[in-house]
């Protein structure tokens, strides 16, 4: 099983039982948010906290 289908598996068999189809893909989303941050940690695509405040000010206006 390829490591895509691996991690899907143990975040869906991770959800209780009465998870809804929302609530399971909520999880797989954020899930999958997380791993591309990473990758971008990894590959050095990274802003400094001081840009990051910059651009949530400029949404604001």
């Amino acid at each position: 099983m390829s490591d895509v289908k691996e991690k899907m598996t143990e975040v869906i068999q991770s959800q209780p039982e009465d998870a809804s189809y929302e609530e399971i893909m909520r999880e797989l989303t954020f899930e999958r948010m997380v791993e591309r941050g990473l990758e971008d940690s990894r590959s050095g695509r990274l802003i400094s906290n001081k840009d990051m405040e910059h651009r949530i000010r400029s949404w604001q206006k």
